[in-house]
């Protein structure tokens, strides 16, 4: 019977750039979506060896492509050079060999009856995924995690106007070319219609990321593992306030240690960055030159020992900087929310993040560049830490992402719209 009811289902084959053991946060929800519709489909993902961090193991050098099979999920990866996320050039080379690669692998993929990318790389993860829907002819499913080029616009990465034009076009002609565009906040949905005022809008809709809240949960303050995470970090007896996730471009994190210098002189709070990114070692430099013994930076944590590093913290940051909002939604949020700690959130008015925070009253928020309020909503939070208004925000955000942002929820609504292309 198995045999049988493996022969009639349908093929997807998912382009995913970064796929576990990768940290990057669309990797791991690439897995869990694969995994969770694998009683729908039968899977092939397309992605790089693992080289999130620049580097590659020395296993994933020897070859072209790698064959493997992960929980059910056939894995087509393709060897990538390594790279610096400091240096542009080196990124480009990463992100082309990719790019190439997929193009290749998609031969050796087999019969498809459905493509799905992602936004990313930027513009090229839509191309890949045209190209997948032309090769195997089968429906094509864009999922756009972040627009680009509005999101290299946003923070100014580049501001070449013909390279910004030629992105947009190409972006474009990956959405009018599929058969239905996802997009993960309310907020893209009008991005999605500006794009094309006045001609005809691409089938869309709009399904929320996820955590898979029985993997992160809320833990007490005393659990062994957490306390020996806070121990190891120099985090015990202080107010941990922690950004957990990509110290890159699009969070305002450089402003934001402008704001963290304010608070040098106490030494009940710690100022904690886990993770890495292109700008980090910006941050690194701020925090020697200001002598900031309240700032520590921690490597990024595996998966499995995220729950203790999420727990750690008693206040979390979820920024974007000013001009992301209907671009990208920071995916760090659901995280937050499963562990249940309160929100510090930077983020534009209108943004889905911001609302799904006001709409639980699971934080603080104020808009990217209002600095002065964030010093502010700091000094609340450190203020009330001995009362229970934490407790509360804790509980509406934990209530909140159970009831709507579970992984079981997002995954049976990919489901139905890729069933019905």
């Amino acid at each position: 019977m198995a045999t049988l009811e493996s022969k009639v289902k349908k093929k997807l084959l998912i382009y995913a750039h970064y796929y576990h053991p990768d940290v990057a946060s669309t990797g791991q929800i690439l897995k869990e979506l694969a995994e969770g519709m694998l009683d729908s489909f039968d899977i092939t993902v397309i992605c790089v060896v693992p080289s999130y961090t620049g580097t590659v193991a020395d296993e994933y050098k020897t070859k072209f492509f790698y064959f493997e099979e992960i929980n059910g999920v056939k894995v087509i990866r393709i060897r990538v050079p390594e790279f610096t996320k400091s240096s542009k050039v080196s990124r480009i080379k990463n992100i082309l060999a990719y790019f190439v690669g997929a193009m290749m692998a998609t031969f050796k993929a087999g019969k498809m009856d459905y493509v799905y990318s992602i936004s990313q790389p930027p513009v090229l993860g839509g191309l890949i995924g045209v190209w997948g829907k032309w090769m195997k002819r089968a429906k094509y499913i864009y999922n756009i995690q972040d627009f680009n080029p509005e999101q290299t616009m946003a923070v100014g990465y580049s501001k070449n106007k013909m390279i910004l034009n030629a992105m947009l076009w190409f972006d474009k002609f990956s959405c009018k070319a599929s058969d239905k565009v996802i997009v993960v906040g309310r907020d893209m949905v009008e991005t999605v219609k500006e794009r094309f005022k006045g001609k005809k809008v691409p089938n869309h809709s709009f399904i929320n990321n996820w955590i898979d809240e029985k993997e992160i949960y809320p833990l007490s303050p005393d659990h062994e593992q957490v306390l020996a995470f806070k121990k190891k970090h120099g985090l015990e007896n202080k107010f941990v306030i922690m950004y957990s996730g990509n110290i890159g471009l699009y969070y305002d994190l450089e402003n934001m240690m402008h704001v963290i210098k304010e608070f040098k002189d106490r030494e009940d709070v710690v100022f904690a960055f886990i993770g890495e990114g292109s700008v980090l070692n910006n941050l690194v430099s701020y925090k020697d030159e200001y002598n900031l013994t309240n700032v520590t930076f921690i490597p990024y944590q595996k998966k499995s020992d995220l729950i203790y590093s999420l727990n750690a913290g008693d206040v979390h940051w979820c920024i974007n900087a000013k001009g992301i909002k209907g671009v990208s939604v920071p995916s760090k949020l659901y995280g937050i929310m499963a562990a249940g700690k309160p929100i510090l959130g930077v983020l534009e008015e209108g943004s889905e993040a911001r609302l799904i925070i006001e709409e639980t009253g699971c934080g603080y928020v104020t808009e990217p560049g209002n600095y002065g309020e964030v010093e502010a909503i700091i000094e609340q939070f450190l203020n009330e830490k001995e009362n229970n208004i934490h407790a509360e925000m804790s509980k509406h955000a934990r209530g909140y992402l159970t009831k709507n942002l579970t992984k079981d929820v997002s995954i049976r609504k990919y489901i139905k719209e890729i069933t019905s292309c």
